[in-house]
């Protein structure tokens, strides 16, 4: 922890200039910029947000410092569901529970160790020591189809088009998402900036785009199936498709138009009670899920030394397969 107080002569200046000043030279400006978004920052016992926010003499600011990490992630043998590899790339199946890379209180039993076990010194090197050949991330409890580029030239390639969200390529993405109620249509576009949560900032939510943070966030929906009776319905199954890519935006998309995932642990807790509506067995069932019920179920792209689109597809794992399955027998003729 880091406790400095701002002279008469800080009054006025932005606080990550001041901090940056204030810390000495371990502190670049970047830097504490990052640990005022990451939340690691108290003025007066306040966390503050805003890195433009101006300092008054007298303030107290308190910084608290992350662990040390460790120098670089290891291999491990941890088993990975590869769908196709080749010199260039390696496309996998990703579990739930499976964090892709290290970071705070997950340094080891990550996809990144398992890729280094498994790949050796051929990953790309150009995502750093902690993310190496990652061009996207699912998040932990999401399972799905993920592609990792083993050489420096498929990870631009992959980056660019993952950058560009496949307005000028070929890159598709879709998840299958299983909802609490339905949308009051079968398609529609999510359209709404996401910034960091104001309670959380590891949480995501929907912002005013005129916030320092805000970013340009779109996510397409299709109502597949509705569980449940015709003037009431329980659940629906949706496909999502990404026109951006943000963290956690199709979870905060979807709980913004007051349909979040079944078993979404952060942004569906004010829906945990749905449950007690169910009949059993399905209540039990849906209460002990434990994660998010997000899968990505299709990633194309095209292959960045060949001349093609490569098309890979998951199905459902066991365990939301079997929420589904029971979702089902509430109304068969209610799809």
């Amino acid at each position: 922890m880091k406790v400095v107080t701002a002279e008469p002569t800080a009054a006025g200046q932005r606080l990550d200039q001041w901090l940056a000043s204030a810390l000495g030279d371990d502190f670049s400006r970047n830097r504490v910029q990052q640990l005022i978004r990451q939340g690691a920052v108290r003025v007066d016992g306040e966390v503050v947000a805003e890195t433009k926010r101006r300092v008054q003499a007298g303030e107290r600011a308190e910084v608290a410092l992350p662990e040390p990490e460790p120098a670089e992630p290891l291999g491990e043998d941890i088993p990975l569901a590869v769908i196709y590899e080749d010199d260039q790339l390696i496309v996998l199946d990703k579990p739930a529970g499976l964090v892709v890379h290290p970071g705070a209180g997950n340094w080891t039993g990550t996809l990144v160790n398992a890729l280094i076990h498994h790949c050796g010194d051929s990953l790309s090197g150009i995502g750093g020591v902690r993310r190496p050949g990652i061009v996207h991330r699912l998040d932990k409890d999401t399972s799905g189809v993920m592609v990792v580029a083993k050489t420096d030239t498929a990870h631009r390639a992959l980056a660019d088009a993952f950058a560009d969200h496949g307005r000028e390529g070929e890159l598709e993405r879709a998840y299958t998402a299983l909802v609490w109620g339905t949308p009051n249509r079968d398609k529609g576009v999510i359209d709404a900036p996401l910034g960091r949560g104001t309670r959380d900032r590891t949480q995501r939510a929907v912002v005013s785009a005129s916030r320092e943070d805000a970013r340009h966030a779109v996510t397409h929906f299709v109502v597949k199936e509705r569980f449940g009776a015709v003037d009431q319905v329980t659940a629906s199954l949706l496909e999502c498709r990404l026109e951006t890519g943000r963290t956690h935006q199709i979870r905060v998309h979807l709980t913004h138009i007051g349909h979040p995932l079944i078993g979404d642990p952060e942004y569906g807790v004010g829906f945990r009670t749905k449950a007690n509506r169910l009949p059993e067995p399905l209540q039990t069932l849906t209460r002990a899920f434990p994660r998010q019920a997000l899968h990505a179920r299709l990633l194309a792209f095209r292959h960045p030394t060949q001349d093609q689109v490569m098309r890979f597809e998951s199905p459902l794992p066991a365990d939301m397969a079997l929420l589904v399955d029971s979702f089902r027998k509430l109304d068969p003729t209610s799809k």
